[in-house]
């Protein structure tokens, strides 16, 4: 494990600056942002001596077991006048164990082991905190630091639940390397299962974890696993930070699925929700000890006018505490490898990102808009991350589009591996809810692509959960609409729209993949064209589930066309593994034909060639290269496995011929079908990733 260094020196910006020489008007705002992140790292020298300790402090906060079996219980609470703890231990009586006030805001309570020496509080037994405000009113709240919360079927809020199993689940297998070539499936355990019901972390370890293997995926993004009061929220309004989802199974049951995906060589990132937090009090954070503030700005500063939420107020101490401390605990008691941070937009601006459309120019990202004590939050938590796990994969989910986001903090950035392209997905559903197959335009699918700053990772995606969500449409649904329930069995001809939208299926994903960025993200389902929408159970829909679920048992009959899909996606991961081209610098686009609809690339000694013209195929299209030598197909959209119609016979060799073309020394010529994407690897090359 790394030493944090608490004396780090001022970043090189002489690159960055080259790389965007515009930036350099706002060399002092960089140079102040680095001095407070230094700054912050100094106070936690003077004030805890000890980094790992103070972001460990789950291991002191909330209820512990003693080694004689006694219990120790610390909370914060500001402002609270007196603080008692109740429960099923001493029959709920509200008083009988009162906490003793330490200094700035902390409470602290013993409980001696019972006669028998087993633990004061039995594993499993219901909690609860008693909060006596400044005005005379009792509160009933949840510890912040409690690690499992559970909903009775009649009960309108969560109950803290002590969790300390005698036989925990030991982790066994270590961390895979973090991949090169980042390969994301976004899943929700709770959809994760044809039935109508929620699905459990176990059915995600038996029956999706091999789905994920066998597709190719090195990385699952697990979405919801924080717990959230809320299901429709999809996760996204957390109450208890630490406790995983009880709605799903057990923290033992997680345990197990992480460590499942391990031994199959699967990196596991968790959805991180510290952009802003439920607003709920009774089994939330929310007016935890009586006031407005505590975890919170207080007033309208504290609340997100969109979301409803609470705002956490990232210059508290206590705050930042917890907040670090979170990141550790799911890192080490989950053994999770890394996080994608939601809702980095709204803690970087006090603006929150509303009404913004960014763009307009730099000075958008620097001065009094800037959150400065969030900024700095995002800065030492990948700092500490990286430098405890140098393995540690942080995504953030920003549309800003800040520069230096996803650069290492000691070359100016915020120091993110990677950040969502979150246009991406925004043009494909523009393109086919406004546009005819014949009037796209190449030129401005290319350029946003490929429209990322340079030396930042970037994760492309066609279509992520928010596609899928009731309101919008997956792409496969924009494309064959209902002709999915009705015309996707192999056992008959294709009709028309069927056969569109299974080749511009595969067609953009490929596209997206390869020209898009330095990783590939892809949400469960869609993969294979899952033919719904998702639509959690709530009042809206007389609480059903029928939308709530991915259609997995689709895949097992062998007859529809959604088998076709799921091996185009299988096979273009795996040609991706083999040539690493997400893991090599960006494509080098050498024809962008919008007459033809041809787009052709090279990038990482791979040859793309696609044809989106819906009618043209074209004999003999000639494409440019930068290597001599013989080339071979290793993937091929129009291939009869995938749902095309052969036109190419697999075993063709494509010789180079000393003909410069489009500024590339080499060419030759191939048959391009109409709505085909070819991958093509050059024989006389060793791949070696």
């Amino acid at each position: 494990m790394g030493e944090i260094s608490y004396n780090a020196e001022l970043p090189e910006l002489t690159e960055f600056f080259q790389l965007e020489p515009s930036l350099r008007q706002f060399e002092g705002d960089f140079r102040r942002r680095y001095r407070l992140f230094e700054e912050r790292l100094s106070q936690v020298e003077r004030t805890e001596g000890d980094f790992d300790n103070f972001t460990k402090s789950y291991q002191s906060y909330g209820a512990q077991r003693q080694p004689n079996n006694g219990m120790f219980f610390r909370e914060w609470a500001p402002g609270a006048k007196e603080l008692y703890l109740t429960g099923d231990f001493n029959n709920w009586n509200k008083t009988s164990h009162p906490f003793t006030k330490k200094d700035f805001g902390k409470w602290e309570l013993y409980l001696p082991p019972r006669r028998d020496k087993s633990p004061a509080v039995a594993h499993e037994s219901k909690l609860k905190l008693v909060i006596l405000t400044e005005e005379g009113e009792y509160l009933f709240r949840i510890s912040p630091w409690a690690k499992y919360v559970t909903k009775m079927l009649d009960s309108v809020t969560y109950d803290w639940i002590h969790w300390d199993p005698i036989h925990p689940y030991l982790l066994q297998h270590p961390r895979p390397t973090k991949p090169s070539s980042l390969r994301i499936y976004e899943a929700h355990v709770g959809i994760a299962s044809p039935k109508q019901e929620i699905a459990t972390y176990k059915n995600f370890t038996l029956n999706v974890l091999p789905r994920i293997k066998d597709l190719g995926y090195n990385c699952i993004q697990l979405m919801a696993v924080m717990e959230h009061a809320y299901y429709a929220s999809f996760g996204y309004q957390v109450t208890n930070f630490f406790a995983a989802s009880s709605r799903f199974g057990t923290p033992e049951d997680l345990k197990r699925l992480v460590d499942t995906a391990h031994s199959l060589g699967i990196t596991v990132v968790l959805d991180v929700v510290h952009s802003h937090a439920s607003s709920n009090t009774d089994d939330g954070l929310n007016r935890f000890d009586g006031t407005d503030s505590c975890f919170f700005h207080g007033g309208p500063q504290g609340k997100h006018s969109h979301w409803g939420s609470r705002l956490f107020n990232y210059s508290s101490w206590e705050v930042f505490r917890f907040l670090l401390s979170n990141l550790r605990w799911w890192m080490e008691e989950y053994r999770f490898d890394g996080f994608r941070f939601d809702g980095v937009t709204s803690m970087l601006y006090h603006h929150h990102g509303i009404g913004m459309t960014f763009g307009k120019g730099y000075s958008e990202y620097f001065g009094m808009h800037m959150d400065e004590d969030a900024l700095v939050y995002l800065m030492v938590s990948n700092h500490f991350l990286h430098t405890f796990y140098p393995e540690c994969i942080t995504i953030a989910e920003d549309v800003s589009g800040m520069p230096g986001l996803c650069r290492p903090i000691t070359k100016g950035g915020l120091g993110f591996d990677y950040r969502l392209a979150m246009a991406v997905p925004d043009k494909w559903i523009q393109i086919l809810k406004e546009q005819k197959d014949e009037e796209w335009d190449l030129q401005n699918i290319v350029h946003t692509l490929t429209n990322r700053r340079q030396q930042e990772g970037s994760i492309a995606y066609a279509e992520s959960h928010d596609q899928a969500l009731v309101g919008d449409k997956s792409l496969a649904f924009w494309l064959m609409d209902k002709e999915m329930y009705t015309n996707m069995s192999s056992l008959i001809p294709m009709t028309p729209v069927i056969d569109r939208g299974i080749q511009l299926h595969k067609m953009i994903r490929l596209l997206t993949q390869s020209l898009g960025g330095e990783g590939y993200l892809n949400f469960m389902g869609n993969e294979f064209g899952h033919p719904e929408w998702l639509d959690f159970p709530r009042k809206g829909n007389d609480e059903s589930y029928s939308y709530a679920r991915r259609q997995y048992h689709l895949l097992d009959m062998e007859h529809l066309r959604y088998n076709q899909l799921y091996a185009f996606d299988r096979a273009m991961n795996r040609t991706e593994d083999k040539h690493g081209w997400l893991a090599s610098a960006p494509a080098v686009v050498t024809t962008l034909n919008q007459e033809d609809k041809v787009i052709v690339f090279e990038r990482s000694k791979a040859l793309f060639i696609f044809n989106f013209h819906p009618t043209y195929s074209y004999s003999d299209y000639r494409v440019p290269v930068g290597l001599p030598g013989k080339y071979t197909i290793k993937l091929d959209s129009d291939d009869e496995q995938f749902g095309g119609h052969g036109r190419l016979s697999p075993n063709t060799d494509f010789f180079t011929e000393d003909m410069s073309f489009k500024d590339r020394p080499y060419s030759f010529k191939i048959y391009i079908p109409c709505r085909t994407a070819l991958v093509l690897a050059n024989e006389d090359i060793d791949y070696c990733y």
